[in-house]
């Protein structure tokens, strides 16, 4: 494949993705969480070719992002809670995991022949305005090779995925720079499958009762590979004093820190700096070095930050 194509975030732009898509074509677009690759949810193909692209192992099912509520009947049940959830926080960082419908038209391989599906209406006006110019179901993983830093900008969907992809649309940064937090909403009490870009706390005021914890087991949603997010350097979690060869990225007040999630210690901004600071410490460290991350609070936004440092620091 040549050199992937770098489309403008315009008319002319989406046009051309939309027509990339139609062909079975790969673009990653912008979201307000993170880059994602898009291709046709109902092309085997093309899903294949997301896989392929990323080296993604094919048990780890995709999510289907959609550009408008009404699309998601045709290929899921949504319970009284989902709509409560969906009426709530669609569009946005918020993915759910509900039944497939029988006869929806997917290709397998984005459910990994589950029985259930996840899906997402994303808030960027890029990714709505490509998602309605395509007028179908995108399954759209985050742009980057599997288990690396998740892409944050172009230049970070280049670095990863040249060559291997037809476009990329470059819609500046991603303002939430965490992936969806991920909600099972196949039972009746619903389950949190993965912390991200919209906090428990505000799911739960929402339902007036406290998310079930995902049980350990087979991998129903993306984002539950034990080892995710990774660098190329080593990383330490929960450092105040650095190492000798460090790189340490603070959080709040770090006096000598390389980096910082957050000078202020907020949360918000920690969480859309966080990808954007792996991927400047990784630059920095090297292949062999070590990047350690001050403690982070697990309250808020603050356990998606943790979650994703704690897959990055994972053994591999």
């Amino acid at each position: 494949m040549p050199d992937t194509r770098l489309l403008s975030a315009d008319a002319p732009g989406l046009k051309r993705a939309a027509a990339l898509l139609r062909a079975g074509r790969l673009v990653a677009m912008p979201t307000e969480t993170v880059y994602g690759l898009a291709g046709d949810a109902t092309n085997d193909r093309a899903v294949a070719g997301i896989f392929a692209a990323k080296g993604r192992p094919r048990f780890n099912p995709l999510i289907v992002h959609l550009a408008d509520p009404g699309q998601v009947a045709a290929f899921a049940h949504l319970s009284p809670v989902a709509q409560r959830l969906a009426a709530a926080f669609w569009p946005g960082p918020l993915t759910l995991v509900l039944p497939l419908r029988p006869q929806a038209g997917l290709s397998p391989l984005v459910t990994a022949e589950l029985p259930s599906v996840a899906i997402r209406l994303p808030a960027h006006p890029v990714a709505r305005a490509l998602l309605a110019a395509f007028d179908g179901p995108v399954a759209a993983p985050s742009a980057n090779p599997s288990g690396r830093i998740s892409p944050v900008t172009a230049a970070h969907v280049l670095a990863g995925l040249d060559g291997r992809i037809d476009a990329v649309i470059d819609g500046g940064p991603c303002a939430v720079g965490l992936e969806s937090t991920i909600v099972d909403a196949t039972r009746d009490t619903p389950r949190l499958l993965r912390a991200g870009g919209l906090s428990v706390e505000e799911i739960e005021a929402t339902l007036g009762a406290p998310l079930a914890e995902r049980a350990e087991g087979a991998i129903t949603a993306p984002g539950q590979l034990a080892s995710h997010y990774a660098p190329r350097g080593r990383v330490r979690l929960d450092v105040a004093h650095p190492e000798p060869g460090e790189v340490w990225v603070g959080y709040g007040p770090c006096p000598g820190a390389a980096l910082s999630l957050s000078p202020g210690g907020d949360l918000t901004e920690a969480a859309a700096r966080l990808f954007h600071a792996l991927h400047e410490a990784d630059a920095m460290a090297g292949e062999s070095g070590r990047i350690a991350f001050a403690p982070v609070p697990e309250t808020g936004l603050g356990r998606a930050i943790n979650d994703r440092l704690r897959r990055a620091a994972a053994p591999r």
